[in-house]
């Protein structure tokens, strides 16, 4: 957002303000006021005249510049009503050099998520691309797939729902009557590019089955909706990307919140990897991500792979 019409929606919540006293503020014109007023009001946002002034009356439900307003992460937001993927739009933006994007779409028409599987995503979603570019080397670019895990796990309880993170990559909802570890609420995958020692962009891409209808939602996922009722998009989007951007900002962190957050530490896990199958006791995940099982044969680290978590015999 304009950092003007930034401080003219911070100035606006506290009351009226006129023309004349926001100009002086701000140090431009009284006629730059009136454009940056239209301007607001042209994205959504609710401004009242009176002889007072102006007053900010109500914010866009969902938008690029309500995410924005309040934010507390150094996130600019592209929304879209309708996208084919916010990760190959991310994609586009990081090819002209950007950084710290947020791609935010209401639905998603090509979206898509490991091992190219195809990722439905229906309107009423959260499907965000994070653009970053972090000073990391490339091996540990995969801690900032488990920020993001974390990053959605918070938002989610703190909207009531009882989320848990599946290795590697899955948000879920346990359920006993599934085989995978739960009912699935979110995706993510991440893409990289860099050389051998250092990342030249990451993008971090999210898919939350926010306000979708049960109806609408493969038979193993579930959505904050049908857990526990309509949540508040913009909110939901502004405590993700605010707890992504305080752990990517403290790496050391990024474990210990994983691990208080997994469902698949302690349980029977059977994970299918490019070398075989790991089945045995999941213990603990370790930098970058890997999922350590104690087997039969001894403690194994796995780097990749899908993971199914066992029902007790």
């Amino acid at each position: 957002m304009n950092d003007t019409r930034s401080a003219i929606l911070d100035a606006l919540a506290d009351g009226p303000v006129s023309g004349p006293a926001l100009a002086d503020r701000l140090d431009v014109s009284r006629n730059a006021v009136w454009k940056h007023v239209e301007a607001l009001r042209e994205a959504g946002f609710e401004v009242e005249s009176s002889e007072a002034g102006y007053r900010l009356a109500g914010v866009p439900e969902y938008s690029g510049p309500a995410v924005e307003y309040g934010l507390d992460a150094p996130f600019s937001v592209e929304y879209h009503d309708a996208i084919g993927s916010t990760n190959d739009r991310a994609r586009e933006l990081a090819a002209e050099g950007a950084t710290d994007v947020a791609v935010l779409a209401d639905e998603q028409t090509g979206g898509r998520g490991r091992l190219d599987r195809k990722w439905e995503g229906p309107s009423g979603g959260v499907y965000v691309s994070l653009l970053v570019r972090p000073d990391v080397p490339p091996a540990h670019a995969p801690l900032l797939t488990l920020a993001g895990a974390v990053a959605v796990t918070r938002a989610a309880r703190e909207a009531g729902v009882d989320a848990e993170i599946k290795w590697p990559n899955d948000v879920v909802v346990a359920d006993e009557s599934t085989e995978r570890g739960g009912r699935k609420l979110t995706g993510i995958l991440t893409e990289m590019e860099g050389e051998a020692d250092r990342v030249t962009w990451v993008i971090v891409g999210i898919g939350v089955n926010a306000n979708v209808p049960s109806e609408r939602l493969p038979a193993d996922a579930t959505s904050v909706q049908a857990e526990v009722g309509p949540v508040d998009r913009r909110a939901f989007v502004q405590r993700l990307l605010e707890t992504f951007d305080e752990l990517r900002a403290d790496p050391d962190a990024i474990l210990p919140a994983w691990r208080e957050h997994a469902a698949t530490l302690g349980q029977q896990v059977r994970v299918e990897t490019p070398d075989g199958t790991v089945e045995g006791e999941a213990v603990d995940v370790a930098v970058p991500g890997a999922l350590v099982v104690d087997t039969d044969d001894g403690r194994v680290r796995v780097h990749a792979g899908d993971c199914d978590h066992l029902r007790p015999a």
